[in-house]
């Protein structure tokens, strides 16, 4: 039947190794690039990260302009300041470099070097008309997984909300880990960007749209998610905690660029943009009742993935198992000592019927959820996270 076709999509090339930054320059040659902006944000700069992108760049003999000037959360209208920034630099490749807002900047400014009006009107599913210049997306988090998908998620401060650009000419051509580039990361920015992989992969395991190929990526992202994050917050040094996490973001990126995030997004994109609560918190926050929520929707897919968490589920039935899944990633996310209520961040019961409103009209999100939702629903779950 028609209904079960799928397609796979992901970035052609995967780089990932300890020291592979050190490449990034023979990359830029290998895509006939001579002229590269790098686009990224304060805190690689302070990092000293930049400096080895750098030095690989003039080893190749690539030509580079940095914008730094990315904040979290970044608005639509960075993705103007970046092209009026770099419009006599002409780039002709874009690499990003940081967490998740820098990647989907520099995605989205590769894309409208080639295409005319404003990144706003291309919020939407394949809206966008032509490809832009080549990108190559370094990670400096294991969170996003940005750098294996064709989404960039832009914060629109009038609607109160985030967008979402997709289209397959958002997909890199690189993308290029070196898990030596997040061993200074903080332990909360580890735990938030390390929950929202988590989340990424139980989303893709439970949407209506996943299948053999996308549920391979994100068992084995939970797996390995479940077995190095707690050791990456608590010993940030450790590079085999630090590699594996990065591999989980990747697998992770890679199956819900193909099956698609659900509800969980949809409740963090109202409060992340109105309360600029990060979007790894802003995810931890609901995914257990959303989840919660959601067990009636797949009761064996949730049983799974408490068995992938490693929790003790044999002689239980699906309904215990699925429920000690919540269990352990409520544990997960009080061992990372990730908030766990949204009045930490000014949220009252007066916010609840615009904040569901806000959910309500993520509509791509709630259209892979595997339970059907009502705005009450959406009330009643904020409710239970205050």
């Amino acid at each position: 039947m028609l209904d079960n076709i799928s397609i796979f999509r992901t970035t052609p090339r995967i780089v990932m190794g300890p020291g592979a930054i050190n490449g990034l320059g023979q990359e830029v040659r290998d895509l006939k690039a001579t002229r590269a902006l790098i686009v990224t944000d304060p805190g690689i700069l302070d990092a000293g990260i930049l400096s080895p992108v750098e030095v690989s760049l003039k080893e190749a003999r690539v030509k580079y302009m940095v914008f730094s000037q990315v904040s979290p959360d970044p608005r639509h209208q960075t993705v103007e300041d970046c092209l009026g920034a770099v419009k006599d630099f002409r780039p002709t490749c874009v690499i990003g470099l940081g967490g998740g807002s820098p990647l989907d900047i520099a995605k989205t400014v590769a894309v409208m070097l080639k295409n005319s009006g404003d990144i706003i009107d291309y919020c939407g599913i394949d809206l966008v008309p032509k490809p832009g210049v080549p990108t190559i997306m370094v990670p400096t988090t294991a969170g996003t997984g940005s750098e294996v998908t064709p989404i960039a998620i832009l914060s629109d401060e009038d609607d109160k909300l985030k967008k979402g650009v997709v289209s397959p000419h958002l997909f890199p051509k690189v993308a290029l880990l070196d898990p030596l580039l997040t061993l200074g990361l903080p332990g909360p920015v580890t735990a938030a960007t390390g929950m929202d992989a988590l989340i990424h992969a139980i989303e893709a395991f439970t949407s209506v749209n996943a299948n053999d190929m996308t549920d391979m990526f994100a068992t084995r992202a939970i797996e390995l998610i479940a077995d190095n994050l707690r050791t990456a917050y608590a010993h940030g040094g450790n590079i085999d905690a630090r590699s594996a996490m990065l591999e989980a973001s990747l697998l992770a990126g890679i199956a819900f660029a193909n099956a698609g995030v659900t509800a969980v997004h949809a409740f963090a994109y109202p409060i992340g943009a109105e309360f600029h609560i990060p979007h790894g918190v802003a995810n931890t926050l609901m995914l257990a009742e959303v989840m919660r929520f959601n067990l009636v929707g797949n009761l064996a897919k949730f049983a799974d993935i408490a068995a992938m968490m490693g929790e003790p589920v044999d002689g239980l039935s699906d309904r215990q198992a699925a429920e000690a899944a919540v269990d352990a990633v409520m544990l997960l996310a009080q061992d990372l000592q990730v908030p766990s209520t949204l009045s930490e961040f000014g949220i009252t019961e007066n916010h609840i019927d615009d904040l569901a409103e806000g959910v309500m009209k993520v509509t791509r999100l709630l259209a892979n959820n595997p339970r059907a939702m009502s705005h009450k629903d959406a009330a009643d779950i904020y409710r239970r996270v205050l």
